[in-house]
């Protein structure tokens, strides 16, 4: 009777986007992790994609806070704003408690500490109870991927500020590993070359936008360039240039051979068995940082491993998150919770 008036989300709170996944409906909310502040009186102006159009062009007063940096929360109060935010947009209403339970996805490597403050954020948003899962897992689990088999599922989740790369098999994570090198370093890469190359400073949406439309990881058939404005460094005036894909390529190519090096220290120590299901089944990508063009081709060529780019890489891990809070009862062994009761009641 009580989960009648209760509804269950799944989060994926992300360095880049938060994305809610509503029991019984889906991704309800896909929204940046953003809020904007008026440090005078402590006002919050705007969350998500609102406080996203004011980055880089807001008075010295008003802070356009991002309260994840590499996974991790940095900003415990406004990241519990901020889902609060996100949670009211879901419009649910009952006469006891709107939220009564959330599987949060997070990174693998998180420590006690940081896993607690994603739980005390959650259940101060509103939610009753709130469970953990690691991202690869709940990747795996919203690509449809057969993890309770004895067989390998390795994953590679590119995110906002972390990528999680895993092998997983009879729903546990054999191997993983971590690096706080994603999507938003191969932004500061290209801030960084472009202010080195051409003199010029750009703010991280002109940064998000080179690698977007002409970024990619390899050579492609198609060249393409694109004119961005910015502050010329010599002058201080403004000023317009012409990028070249071959010209983002190069600067993000270090950034690109740690994450695929990474990829394969995972497989190197990898059992056997599994490194041959691996070759036989492939990599599986995900993460808005696998939409890089090529990207999943360059892994394919350094470690000649097929490796696919799954359906909808950008909602894979909320996805994942909604499929465990609609059966429970079947991932509760694979779900952290210090407070998990014995007797799961659903």
């Amino acid at each position: 009777m009580f989960n009648y008036f209760g509804k269950n989300v799944g989060i994926d709170l992300g360095t880049a986007n938060t994305l809610i996944y509503l029991a019984g409906r889906g991704i309800a909310v896909n929204e940046p992790s953003l809020a904007a502040v008026n440090s005078k009186t402590g006002q919050v102006l705007a969350i998500g994609e609102e406080a996203k159009k004011m980055l880089g062009r807001t008075p010295a007063h008003i802070n356009v806070i991002r309260p994840l940096i590499n996974g991790v929360i940095s900003d415990f109060e406004m990241t519990q704003e901020v889902l609060k935010s996100f949670l009211k947009r879901l419009e649910v209403s009952g006469p006891f408690i709107a939220f009564q339970r959330a599987v949060i996805g997070i990174p693998s490597n998180l420590t006690e500490v940081e896993r607690k403050s994603v739980e005390d954020a959650v259940v101060g948003a509103g939610v009753q109870k709130a469970y953990l899962i690691e991202e690869p897992l709940a990747a795996a689990i919203g690509a449809r991927l057969p993890i309770h088999e004895p067989t390998a599922n390795m994953i590679v989740d590119v995110g906002g500020g972390t990528t999680e790369v895993a092998i997983i098999s009879m729903a546990g994570a054999v191997n993983t590993k971590s690096l706080k090198i994603a999507g938003d370093k191969l932004n500061d890469d290209i801030i960084r070359f472009v202010r080195d190359e051409f003199r010029l400073i750009i703010g991280e949406p002109t940064a998000e936008e080179l690698k977007i439309t002409i970024g990619s990881a390899i050579l492609l058939e198609d060249k393409a360039e694109l004119a961005i404005r910015g502050r010329d460094l010599t002058t201080g005036l403004p000023k317009e240039v012409l990028v070249k894909d071959f010209q983002v390529r190069s600067a993000i190519v270090r950034s690109l051979k740690i994450i695929v090096e990474a990829v394969r220290e995972v497989v190197e120590v990898a059992p056997p068995e599994l490194v041959g299901d691996i070759l036989r089944r492939g990599i599986f990508m995900c993460g808005g940082g696998s939409l890089l063009r090529g990207f999943n081709q360059l892994i394919e060529k350094e470690l000649s491993i097929i490796t696919t780019v799954v359906d909808d890489p950008l909602t894979c891990v909320a996805r994942g998150t909604g499929v465990v809070v609609e059966n429970f009862k079947r991932y509760a062994p694979i779900i952290s919770h210090p407070l998990i009761p014995r007797d799961i009641k659903v």
